[in-house]
């Protein structure tokens, strides 16, 4: 919140709610109706009060490691156990429907490896919340995926493929936990729509062959 107010130093803005709990806002009049927020104090005494309601736990660990690192290995036991959850809720893990064990092998690998993805693009979204100041509702797996799936190409009058929308800030901010921008959607569409034309053409003269072919 701290960071959030050093960046609107200098607008016309009036914090409120939890800013004025947690800080004395202060506030610069350039005439009667022209105010400015110019700094937040914070109200060490409220803080300081929020951290005694605080509690504490410990965890006894086998080997020496920082606090941080028995945290860390600590949560990755529950995040093993929600991917997995994961794979009989969202991946259909819960019942096999099939009947051969070669078949059963191969959709217990094919799980195995989208838990493995899924689980990939949920660790790169959780990274990326924690550098936002904001806690948009569409860091989650499910939505970014959906938000994702309205990046289509349409073909054109001119009879190229091209992206249908541009890419939206949204979806900026969810190609970014993935390293990618706007530029990389479009340099990858219009690669595609390079490939489809070829695809296309040589269809065309296959097709205008095989017809010739069958004439003579």
């Amino acid at each position: 919140m701290g960071r959030k107010l050093r960046e609107l130093m200098g607008e016309a803005i009036h914090p409120g709610g939890d800013y004025k709990k947690y800080f004395d806002l202060v506030f610069w009049h350039e005439g009667l109706e022209d105010e400015k927020f110019m700094s937040g104090i914070e109200k060490a005494d409220v803080i300081n009060r929020e951290i005694q309601l605080c509690g504490y736990f410990v965890i006894v660990t086998s080997a020496k490691m920082t606090a941080e690192e028995a945290l860390v290995l600590y949560k990755s036991r529950d995040a093993s156990e929600k991917t997995f959850r994961a794979d009989k809720s969202y991946l259909g893990a819960h019942c096999e429907r099939v009947y051969s064990n070669e078949s059963v092998d191969t959709k217990i690998f094919i799980g195995f490896v989208a838990t493995i993805i899924r689980s990939k693009i949920y660790t790169l979204l959780k990274d990326e919340l924690t550098k936002l100041d904001k806690k948009p509702n569409y860091m989650t797996v499910p939505v970014a995926i959906r938000e994702l799936e309205k990046i289509e190409m349409l073909k054109g009058a001119d009879n190229e493929y091209n992206l249908d929308y541009a890419v939206t800030a949204t979806q900026k901010t969810i190609l970014n936990a993935f390293g990618m921008s706007a530029d990389n959607i479009h340099r990858l569409a219009r690669g595609i729509s390079t490939d489809l034309a070829r695809i296309e053409v040589e269809a065309f003269e296959k097709k205008a062959a095989e017809q010739e072919e069958g004439s003579v």
